[in-house]
C-alpha cells in the first residue's frame, strides 16, 4: 500500500498566518533590519532565510528557489538592483521580488530593475510587510476568507542595533578607500532611520553631504565614529 496517500495535507495560508507555505530570501547587510524582518516573517508564518551580500545571496540562489526575495538596495559588495535585474531576468522568476531602502527615491530605480514592489525602511508596519506579498500572490496562495491585516508595529531587539554599530565600527576605523566611507554613511542612514536615532541619522546625512562636496574632515569622520561607539557603550538610549 502506498503510505504517501495518508500523509495530513500541507496546511493552508489563513487569516492568523497568511504568509504560510512562503519561503522568503532576505538579502539584508543590517541585522536590526533583518530581525524587524524575522519577526514580520514569523508572525505571517512565513520562513526566512538571510544573506548579508550579493555573493551569499548568489550562492543561497544557487542551491534552493525561495518564493520570495527582499532585497536591500545598498549592500557592501554592489547594489542590490543587480541581485533583483538578475532575478527578474531569470527563468523560472521568482514569485515576488521586493527592493527595499532608507531611501524613498530608491523606489523608481527598484522597479527598473525589475522589482515587482518597494519596503521603504523603517520596515515596522506588519501589515503593510504583509499586503507587499498578498497584493502580488497568485489567488492560489491567498487565505481563505477575508484578509485581516492588522497594522501591529514591530518592536526588534536592540541587541541588533548594537551588532550594526559594531559593524559600522569596524568599517570606521579602517584607513578606507571613499567607496567603502560611501557604503558606511548609506548603512548608517538606514539602521539610524530603522532605529529612531535622529542624532545619528544627522551625522551620517552631513557627512555624506559633506562626502558629495568634496569637504569631509578628519574631525567630521571622528564625530561620526564618536556616535558609533557611544552607542556599543549603551551611553545612548534609543
Amino acid at each position: 500500500m502506498d503510505d504517501r496517500h495518508f500523509l495530513p495535507a500541507a496546511p493552508l495560508p489563513s487569516a492568523n498566518r497568511p504568509l504560510l507555505g512562503l519561503t522568503v530570501l532576505v538579502v539584508e547587510d543590517s541585522v536590526f533590519a533583518c530581525e524587524a524582518l524575522r519577526l514580520m516573517c514569523l508572525r505571517s508564518g512565513a520562513r526566512l532565510r538571510r544573506a548579508d551580500c550579493l555573493r551569499s545571496a548568489r550562492r543561497h540562489l544557487q542551491v534552493y528557489r525561495p518564493s520570495a526575495v527582499i532585497v536591500d538596495l545598498g549592500l557592501p559588495d554592489g547594489p542590490g538592483t543587480e541581485l533583483i535585474d538578475e532575478l527578474n531576468r531569470a527563468r523560472p522568476r521568482v514569485g515576488v521580488i521586493l527592493a527595499t531602502s532608507g531611501d524613498e527615491m530608491a523606489r523608481a530605480t527598484a522597479s527598473a530593475a525589475g522589482a515587482d514592489g518597494f519596503l521603504p525602511k523603517p520596515l515596522n508596519s506588519l501589515a503593510k510587510f504583509q499586503d507587499a506579498f498578498l497584493s502580488r500572490l497568485p489567488a492560489d496562495r491567498q487565505p481563505a476568507g477575508p484578509r485581516l491585516l492588522r497594522d501591529q508595529v514591530i518592536e526588534p531587539d536592540l541587541a541588533a542595533f548594537r551588532d550594526d554599530m559594531a559593524h559600522a565600527a569596524d568599517i570606521l576605523e579602517d584607513d578606507i578607500s571613499d567607496s567603502m566611507l560611501d557604503y558606511a554613511l548609506q548603512f548608517l542612514h538606514g539602521v539610524a532611520l530603522s532605529a529612531g536615532d535622529g542624532a545619528l541619522m544627522q551625522a551620517s546625512q552631513s557627512l555624506a553631504r559633506a562626502r558629495s562636496e568634496g569637504t569631509v574632515t578628519h574631525a567630521g569622520r571622528a564625530h561620526l565614529a564618536g556616535l558609533v561607539h557611544d552607542r556599543l557603550r549603551d551611553r545612548v538610549a534609543i
